[in-house]
């Protein structure tokens, strides 16, 4: 162990901490989305919607180690001038690479200074695969078959998800070398998920019920509302330590966000607090308006997500400002898809409208902003030589969507022809996923449904229990 000394200062010791604190906390919003979707599902899946989803989550994650996290270090090695840049970090950050498997009194400091520190926001990293996919199953929930949601989790997670990340989550990208910036995650989380989940949604078709009558009377319905408080609750606790882990810390040079802007703690905490505050203001104004309780729940979700590319440059006035219009996109965004009769009241308008509407807002709101670069590079990748503009904003837009798109639809295309298709069967939705693929329901003495309408409204009424499947 002859690098402990160098390796394992008190200073790398309280930064890996905390970015194993955010890597735990991006688990937490896993659960939180599994509450959230446990309480909107039918009993009858409710089962199958926590086990597709952590299964989904993990096979994601699986992809990251393997090879994601390397193409995410990718765009340091383009940085710092290193030889063939993808194949080595590659090989240096794949899941039995030379970074993953030594630990820091093994690695000298001038091969891989921080060793400790680099491995545990490895690991961070990872998580965010296990938040996409979460959001993505979110989207298919009730419907769709599992092996394409696996293959789909492998994919994303071992290269879409990741290279979304090396254009447009970082400060020496493709694109954040040149001014498009994020924070939170919202290009390659939000952004991308929402983008999936649309051609997803519309390939999959809407759940049997959702805007036209079934023969059988069966239509979505949310057995346990109230759940969706407890994932939101859940989210909102999580959010701020994800946020304090999209950071450089430099005890001697300044406390930076993902992409080398100068910011602060404090700043990044006030923000994320505003954004929860005036997205709940006016989400609560347009349940009692609308009589619709969803909207009270989702509405701090919505001003987060709305700013959530703005935590570490916006100021809290600002950030308040704009986490208003959140409830507003995300209520928009839902009209337009029940227009378009796409069953999808989730994670579009929660992740992919707010996404899109602040990080374009971001672009206006922080022009000019220094942003960029890597302390010690020199060139076109010298520290804070770029500029945060509205255009590269819509450039990392542009590109994070049709990462997304495309494959989602040739993934689909493919799955459509084969002989189970990518949709379960009409009389395996009736009788229930958690009969389909567990054999086993969660009926009981069932209590009253609560079914919900194309734009995820709550209304009143029940819904007999399905019928099982033969032998079942």
């Amino acid at each position: 162990m002859p690098f402990v000394k160098e390796q394992l200062s008190p200073d790398m010791l309280l930064l890996s901490f905390i970015y194993a604190v955010g890597a735990v906390s991006v688990v937490l919003i896993v659960l939180a989305l599994c509450f959230v979707d446990s309480g909107l599902v039918r009993r009858k899946n409710m089962l199958d919607t926590w086990i597709a989803k952590i299964v989904a989550a993990m096979i994601g994650g699986f992809g990251t180690l393997v090879a994601g996290v390397g193409i995410w270090n990718w765009q340091f090695n383009r940085a710092f001038g290193v030889p063939n840049p993808l194949w080595q970090a590659l090989k240096d950050w794949w899941l039995g690479g030379q970074f993953l498997t030594h630990y820091s009194g093994e690695i000298a400091f001038q091969k891989l200074p921080e060793a400790d520190v680099q491995q545990v926001f490895a690991v961070f990293f990872v998580t965010f695969s296990l938040g996409t996919m979460a959001l993505i199953h979110t989207g298919a929930m009730e419907r769709m078959r599992h092996a394409p949601l696996y293959v789909m989790a492998l994919v994303i997670g071992l290269v879409l998800s990741p290279l979304v990340a090396f254009f447009c989550w970082g400060p020496v990208g493709p694109l954040t070398n040149l001014g498009t910036h994020d924070f939170d995650g919202i290009f390659p989380l939000y952004i991308f998920a929402g983008t999936w989940v649309l051609v997803l949604s519309w390939r999959l078709g809407p759940r049997l019920g959702a805007f036209k009558p079934h023969p059988s009377g069966t239509q979505p319905a949310g057995n346990n509302v109230a759940l969706v408080g407890a994932g939101v609750l859940l989210i909102m606790f999580a959010l701020p330590f994800v946020a304090i882990s999209s950071t450089w810390i430099a005890p001697e040079e300044g406390f930076f966000g993902i992409s080398f802007t100068n910011t602060g703690l404090g700043i990044i905490l006030e923000n994320i607090f505003c954004a929860y505050i005036g997205g709940a203001i006016v989400g609560a104004a347009l349940a009692y308006k609308r009589k619709e309780a969803q909207w009270a729940l989702l509405g701090p979700l919505s001003g987060a997500v709305i700013c959530g590319t703005l935590f570490d440059v916006g100021k809290p006035w600002e950030v308040f400002l704009i986490s208003m219009l959140g409830p507003i996109v995300a209520f928009g965004t839902a009209s337009l898809l029940q227009k378009a009769e796409i069953d999808e009241p989730k994670v579009i308008p929660l992740a992919l409208g707010p996404g899109i509407v602040g990080a374009l807002i971001c672009g206006f709101v922080a022009w000019g902003t220094k942003t960029g670069g890597y302390p010690g590079a020199e060139g076109a990748y010298v520290l804070q030589h770029a500029e945060i503009t509205p255009w590269w904003q819509l450039a990392g837009i542009a590109t994070t969507m049709l990462i997304a798109a495309v494959p989602c639809f040739l993934i689909c295309l493919a799955f459509e022809r084969t002989k189970k298709g990518l949709r379960i069967s009409e009389a395996e939705e009736l009788a229930g996923l958690d009969q389909t693929y567990w054999g086993m329901d969660n009926y009981g003495d069932e209590p009253p449904l609560v079914p919900v309408n194309g734009n995820g409204a709550v209304t009143a009424g029940k819904e007999e229990p399905p019928p099982v499947l033969a032998g079942g």
